[in-house]
């Protein structure tokens, strides 16, 4: 079994592939300040439910895939492989891992491995061209052209950065729970607030995916929009622009890429 991990700002998604199929993932928050040691014993929990593993660390999985948008914590997993899963096949995601999506921006080292990532699942799954929106910490909304090449992307505050920077700004209000409202004109202070962040996000996402997708396309009703992301289903029910809806968008392009990169080491 491939065991794929996505480290994000805010939270790391870990997904494990028998073949094309996932068959397990978990959810948890990202911590920097763990240590390899602390790692290999979350993963050894996590992993020691499933019935398809063993109860030794590393039991069952053939191969690891992994990308970061937190250095340290990509240090750690590095850590982690070599120390616990050394005669794993491993790959991690950074400059010269081969992921057969060219990279046209000002500068590629900069973008962030997740967003390619994504990139590289859409190719896949849809081909191009393609927008992919990934509601994470930040919101990313990012451009794939007809012939499968990264082009650029936007990224704007989170769904729950907006939440907590109204709660810590705003005099009168609080932190709320992101739910959808009984109705778009809200009765109370809580409601209002939700409205804000659902409608509000749900106009964003339309507003700059027809602005991308007009530059993106000659004709934008061409272009496919896949929505990802933890919070991507607060908003697709409100959303009139986004086609598909991927979970998995991630753990997908980590399994492709693996399966390239794996065959050269």
């Amino acid at each position: 079994m491939l065991l794929t991990i996505d480290v994000g700002n805010t939270h790391t998604v870990l997904g494990l592939f028998d073949g094309e199929d996932i068959v397990e993932h978990w959810r948890i928050s990202t911590d920097a300040r763990r240590t390899a040691d602390e790692l290999a014993v979350l993963l050894q929990g996590l992993m020691g439910m499933h019935p398809l593993l063993g109860d030794e660390l590393g039991d069952g999985i053939d191969g690891i895939a992994i990308c970061a948008t937190v250095p340290s914590v990509l240090h750690e997993l590095r850590e982690v492989t070599r120390r616990y899963y050394g005669d794993v096949p491993a790959v991690l995601v950074e400059p010269g891992v081969k992921t057969g999506v060219p990279i046209l921006t000002d500068n590629p080292k900069e973008v962030g491995a997740d967003r390619i990532i994504n990139a590289v699942a859409a190719v896949d799954l849809y081909g191009g061209p393609a927008i992919v929106v990934d509601f994470g910490t930040a919101t990313t909304f990012d451009a794939v052209s007809a012939r499968g090449e990264y082009i650029g992307g936007v990224i704007a505050p989170g769904i729950e950065i907006s939440v907590e920077a109204l709660g810590v700004r705003g005099a009168q209000l609080r932190k709320i729970e992101v739910a959808r409202p009984r109705s778009v004109i809200g009765k109370n202070t809580v409601e209002a607030m939700q409205s804000g962040i659902i409608y509000g996000f749900a106009g964003q996402v339309d507003g700059v995916v027809n602005r991308m997708a007009r530059e993106l396309a000659d004709d934008p009703d061409e272009v496919t929009v896949i929505a990802t992301g933890g919070l991507a289903p607060m908003v697709l029910g409100e959303s009139s622009v986004i086609d598909e809806h991927e979970p998995w968008l991630t753990l997908i392009g980590l399994r492709l890429v693996y399966e390239r990169n794996v065959s050269r080491m």
